[in-house]
């Protein structure tokens, strides 16, 4: 069985899928862009606002399921470039300063809405 997990304080889903799926013990976020809930376009101020942003709705779609980004088990990082992985990387470790999950980041040609970074994840809920 599975339980669709929906808040108005991340974007709304830009094509037919849902922020998140709820699945017994186990949340699957899906890909969050850096865009500002209340305009609906992304933030100015490239990667790292980009980023931060995204892991703002990230955090948001993980407290409606009732849980915290400290049950994070996996995260993938989508970079329009690589070059900026250290930017990117430096906003990431203030989210998850103890434990953080495992991780993957790859580049990619392009991102939804023009954007430089996509985050998503897995998420225990037990």
């Amino acid at each position: 069985m599975k339980e669709v997990i929906r808040t108005d304080k991340a974007p709304a889903a830009v094509g037919p899928y849902s922020q998140a799926i709820r699945a017994g013990e186990l949340l699957f976020v899906s890909g969050q862009l850096g865009i500002d809930p209340a305009t609906g376009k992304l933030v100015d101020g490239g990667v790292e606002k980009q980023t931060e942003q995204a892991l703002r709705n990230l955090a948001s779609v993980v407290r409606a399921a009732g849980s915290d980004l400290g049950s994070v088990v996996k995260a993938t990082v989508f970079l329009k470039n690589m070059g900026d992985f250290a930017l990117m990387n430096g906003v990431y470790a203030g989210f998850f300063e103890n434990a953080p999950p495992a991780r993957a980041a790859v580049e990619v040609a392009k991102l939804p809405l023009g954007g430089l970074v996509e985050i998503e994840a897995i998420v225990h809920l037990g």
